[in-house]
């Protein structure tokens, strides 16, 4: 089995030999530098990843599942795609493309076919859809729904699309703020203030809270963000967005349950410090 550099969940797969590796850092880079890196890149139809083809045909995979959702995200299908064909005619190379949740769920039904593990794929599915319906139970009977940003990048900001506003609507916020089942977009400083959201939850595509918190000081926060509800009643959050927003898999269920607290403390209780950090101190 081989997975890719970003692969670190469970724990258990550490020791797989890692076929991708990526040319931006998180740890180095401002949010604006890597947003102009990866535009830069991708307009001149390059990449922003590398893929090991020697250790690739090493393995001899008779599966590789990959994706064409976003070329941002992972080494683009075409390369995947090219790189099997070239050691084995035969190989199976299965694009996901979920949009929403039910697609994340039919991913995983999916993959457990292709894995000959159907019915625990099933049963897992059935779990998730279970803490949902608890979630969604609870929340449909509460009038006030906050109004809330989750920015999925932060400079430039981006407003959220695919299964995010989901998740928003289901842990009882107003997800008016981005497009569901839609790819995330760039907003701007003056769509943010008509929107003035009461509670704000920092996703910046692919970090760890660490990674925010990091990033914050250097950041070009919007024009007017001090000005903002939710920055003046000191309502924003950092969560970890590649473990519960930006990767369509299980633990975007975990993303709904660590937005109920966020929005509805009184319902949920208080998210931990290891869920989500509440920034005291945001100012632009």
């Amino acid at each position: 089995m081989g997975i890719t550099h970003e692969c670190d969940y469970p724990a258990s797969i550490g020791d797989q030999p890692r076929i991708t590796a990526s040319r931006i850092s998180h740890e180095t880079m401002t949010s604006a530098e890597i947003d102009h890196a990866v535009r830069s890149q991708l307009d001149g139809h390059g990449s922003i990843y590398d893929l090991d083809e020697k250790k690739l045909r090493e393995l001899q995979p008779d599966l590789i599942l990959t994706q064409e959702l976003c070329e941002v995200c992972a080494v683009s299908y075409q390369t995947v795609e090219r790189a099997a064909r070239s050691f084995a005619a035969d190989v199976k190379v299965v694009s996901l493309e979920p949009n929403t949740i039910e697609d994340i769920f039919a991913n995983i039904q999916l993959v457990g076919e292709l894995t000959n593990r159907s019915k625990a794929a099933g049963e897992l599915v059935n779990e998730l859809r279970l803490r949902l319906e608890k979630v969604r139970a609870r929340t449909g009977t509460i009038s006030y729904r906050p109004r809330t940003l989750m920015l999925e990048w932060l400079d430039p900001p981006f407003a959220p699309g695919h299964w995010v506003p989901e998740q928003v609507e289901l842990a009882g916020g107003d997800h008016a703020f981005g497009k569901a089942g839609q790819k995330s977009v760039t907003t701007t400083a003056a769509e943010i203030g008509a929107y003035d959201p009461e509670v704000i939850v920092l996703i910046p595509c692919g970090f760890y809270k660490e990674d925010i918190v990091r990033q914050l000081p250097a950041a070009n926060l919007p024009e007017g963000w001090n000005d903002l509800t939710a920055v003046k009643a000191k309502q924003v959050w950092a969560t970890d967005a590649t473990s519960y927003f930006s990767r369509p898999g299980p633990r975007v269920v975990d993303g709904v349950e660590i937005l109920a607290k966020i929005l509805h403390p009184e319902v949920f209780g208080f998210p931990t410090d290891d869920e989500a950090i509440r920034l005291s101190e945001v100012r632009a």
